[in-house]
């Protein structure tokens, strides 16, 4: 009875189709969960939130799981061939479904560990870490997961061996697979597939990126076609129209002068005019106190903003009004660990043991405090600009993770309260005789981080704030709230410190530049984050001085406050012309977008994948290869930046 009972529910006709759904609706589910996929999210700059998106979506993942459900079919037939098809149902279960739920499992765990804002793939490509520090903080996870494998494979050999035990004393079928015509068509359309829909330029491509068949089968599609082994082929989102030249490829370094496109955009590359890094610099004479105040995720439009009739930031407005404000400051890249190399670094990219303020600081006699609400070392910050090696006073989040804000204790998670920060600070240089010698004393305040809340955090504007768990495209408006109630606890702790130095008789004779690392978007138009749309939101920030930076005006970006520090301090640079800011998402010489400043057209951007041209003022997106006149030259001047800064970064 039970047998027989088993053997219908063990029915391939009933079986497969609904393992497949179940699988399907789960992995969907988990995906959106994470990345957002219909509901887009934090750090997520696309979403499968249209009819026509959705329709192509499904009609991408529906192939996908097709196709490896009928292999999956086929190879638990063969695996079953003297054991009968429930067996062969069994087999499929577990190399379908179970091994599906399995990766999935081991994914998003890893995924998950990193951090309460972005994802393995961001933290190892575009946060400024390691896959091998990646991996070595996940080290636990890896273990858990080698040991949830070998689970696995026990409960597969016992369910095979259950399901023979009760169905032994029926008539064994022999199982049959799908026809291998049926495979090979279901294959042959998820190739054609994968070809296609990533040329429609919709998000349904990113979405399916998510997806673990789809995504494997792509790569190894890519992989398969790259048939001159320079890293593209004929599938995935960027496709080489030049499959047999190595030298010739999406993203490929232009040379210039050499009559070729190397990369299909903008033609030849000729070089342009590119921001000189200012040399290793000793400040001599008279020597204030500088101190450099970063307030994470903070945005250009801090300065102004009011909710119910209260300024947000009314210690920062009122340091603008004794000096200067220069708005917008443009992140280059929207991510914090590059966007405070280039701040303290003065250049695009900077590398380890290049110019820097700390070195020019520590060479000019100053003491050098650092005092930071996250860890400095994360993404080579310190290692690159000499924090750590130069100063004389190192406090950070790494140093205070036991008293971080959240439970996370990954490195690139940890968040510690400014309050502490300022207890630290008071501790260090509390005394008049600390500021007897000149100092140069940086301090990172990251309460405005992603989730925009912690338990320190007062109710100034959001009553109450939004949890973790309520940010949503849905509740906006509640989330913006909360979001500038954390900017006005860190302009709270910014009010603290500039009373500290007037108290300890420091403030007259100190030089402060206030700033952010990157901006922040807030469901405006869909988005939450920074770091994955090129625009003023996420770009965007500001440069606040409690002195006039005479003959400084907008816009400027992070690259060029060093060389604007210095000048204020009477150092003796080489005469330096005007560039617009450059900004790119990704490596630099492998970027999924670049933008830049453009006198017409405000901000002007350039996305690989879709090979679309975006104009800030018009508000609109073009194809690359339609733009005419004005707009061409206007993308085209985008492209030899980028190539210029390229070719100067290999010449090196």
């Amino acid at each position: 009875m039970l047998s027989t009972a088993l053997k219908r529910l063990l029915n391939p006709m009933l079986f497969v189709p609904l393992a497949i759904a179940l699988v399907s609706l789960v992995e969907l589910a988990i995906a959106d969960r994470k990345y957002g996929v219909f509901t887009g999210g934090f750090g997520q700059s696309t979403a499968v939130d249209t009819v026509g998106e959705l329709a192509l979506f499904l009609a991408g993942f529906a192939i996908a799981q097709l196709a490896a459900g009928l292999v999956a079919w086929r190879l638990a037939a063969w695996l079953a061939r003297k054991s009968g098809t429930p067996v062969a149902m069994v087999h499929f279960a577990f190399l379908y479904g179970g091994l599906s739920l399995l990766a999935l499992t081991l994914q998003y765990q890893l995924h998950s560990y990193f951090s309460d804002a972005v994802s393995f793939a961001l933290l190892t490509q575009l946060g400024g870490g390691s896959a091998t520090d990646a991996l070595l903080f996940a080290k636990n996870e890896i273990a858990l997961g080698l040991a949830g494998f070998a689970g696995f494979a026990l409960a597969w050999w016992l369910a095979v061996k259950l399901v023979r035990r009760l169905t032994r004393s029926e008539d064994v079928s022999t199982p049959t697979g799908p026809a291998w015509r049926w495979i090979a068509a279901a294959w042959t359309g998820l190739l054609i597939a994968i070809i296609a829909i990533p040329r429609t330029g919709s998000d349904s491509a990113r979405g399916l990126e998510r997806v673990l068949v789809w995504n494997g089968v792509s790569r190894a599609a890519a992989q398969a076609t790259d048939f001159d082994g320079d890293g593209y082929g004929l599938a995935g989102r960027q496709l080489d129209r030049h499959p047999f030249d190595a030298a010739r490829h999406p993203l490929a370094l232009d040379i210039p002068g050499n009559g070729i496109d190397e990369d299909g955009f903008g033609g030849d590359l000729e070089l342009v005019s590119i921001p000189q890094t200012a040399p290793d610099t000793t400040l001599t004479g008279a020597k204030p106190h500088v101190i450099i105040v970063v307030f994470e995720s903070t945005r250009f439009d801090v300065i102004g903003k009011r909710i119910d009739g209260q300024p947000v930031a009314p210690n920062l407005e009122a340091l603008a009004v004794q000096g200067s404000a220069i708005v917008p400051t443009y992140s280059h890249v929207g991510f914090t660990t590059e966007s405070l190399k280039s701040l303290f670094g003065g250049a695009l990219t900077v590398e380890p043991g290049a110019p820097s303020l700390f070195r020019d600081f520590k060479r000019s006699g100053y003491g050098i405090g650092v005092f930071s609400g996250q860890p400095e070392d994360f993404g080579g910050i310190s290692e690159a600009v000499g924090m750590r090696d130069s100063a004389d006073i190192f406090v950070d989040a790494e140093k205070l993770k036991d008293q971080r804000a959240f439970s996370f204790a990954a490195q690139g998670s940890l968040l510690v309260d400014e309050g502490i920060i300022l207890d630290q600070f008071d501790k260090a240089l509390g005394d008049a005789q600390d500021w007897q010698q000149p100092q140069f004393v940086y301090l990172n305040f990251q309460s405005p981080h992603f989730p925009y809340h912690q338990p320190a955090i007062g109710e100034r504007f959001a009553r109450p704030p939004v949890t973790r768990g309520e940010i949503n495209a849905g509740n906006a408006a509640q989330v913006q709230q909360t979001y500038w109630n954390a900017v006005a606890h860190t302009d709270a702790a910014l009010g603290r410190l500039i009373a500290k130095l007037k108290e300890v008789g420091a403030w007259d004779n100190t030089l402060m530049l206030v700033t952010g690392d990157h901006g922040e978007a807030l469901f405006e138009r869909g988005f939450l984050g920074h770091g994955h749309v090129i625009n003023r939101l996420q770009n965007g920030t500001f440069l606040v001085s409690n002195r006039p930076l005479d003959g400084v005006e907008a816009p400027i970006a992070q690259s060029d406050i060093r060389r604007i520090l210095l000048g204020q301090l009477g150092a003796d640079q080489p005469a330096a012309e005007r560039h617009a800011p450059f900004m790119h998402i990704g490596p630099l010489d492998a970027p999924a977008k670049i933008g830049m400043v453009d006198s017409g057209y405000g901000i002007v951007s350039l996305r690989f994948d879709r090979s679309e041209a975006c104009f800030e003022r018009e508000d609109r997106c073009f194809a690359y290869d339609g733009l005419e006149g004005a707009r061409h030259a206007a993308i085209d001047r985008l492209v030899a930046r980028w190539g210029s800064e390229r070719w100067a970064r290999r010449q090196r």
